[in-house]
């Protein structure tokens, strides 16, 4: 599955986007806002990361034109703004999630997986079966007899 992840800090952005990739995620990472918006647009995500405090263009404003033109890709919004009014601007934006920095890798995964969990119940199902086994492409997982198996790439 394929994130947009618009982080300005090249440093977290590199970081993101390697535990991310670790998580069998592909990542595109904009490091400004109108970039960022330009590949939202023109690319089909599973899910937006998206910064609040980005050069050219802010992640609200991002967000907003994002839902303007019906855009539903669920947005993540992880921001070091962390008042309760910057929560509600952003979610009144029209994030699906809001984080705040630092924030724990496996909390992000998390909230991810939860957000294409929500999307995936919304769209059609498009579990794949056979018998006992089960491939779930929006989850990314395989299971057998309920039981999960884990994928590995071979070098």
């Amino acid at each position: 599955m394929k994130i947009l992840l618009v982080e300005d800090d090249l440093s977290i952005g590199e970081f993101l986007s390697t535990t991310l990739i670790a998580y069998r995620y592909t990542v595109d990472l904009a490091t400004d806002g109108q970039l960022g918006l330009e590949l939202a647009i023109q690319g089909e995500y599973a899910v937006i990361v998206l910064d609040v405090m980005l050069p050219k263009l802010d992640g609200l404003s991002i967000c907003r034109k994002l839902r303007e033109q019906r855009c539903q890709t669920p947005v993540l919004m992880l921001t070091a703004k962390d008042s309760d009014e910057d929560v509600v601007v952003g979610l009144d934006m029209g994030a699906d999630d809001y984080v705040t920095k630092p924030c724990e890798p496996s909390q992000l995964i998390a909230r991810i997986r939860a957000l294409l969990r929500r999307q995936a119940t919304a769209m059609s199902s498009s579990v794949l079966q056979w018998g006992k086994l089960c491939l779930d492409p929006n989850l990314i997982q395989v299971t057998y007899q309920q039981q999960l198996i884990t994928l590995r790439a071979d070098s």
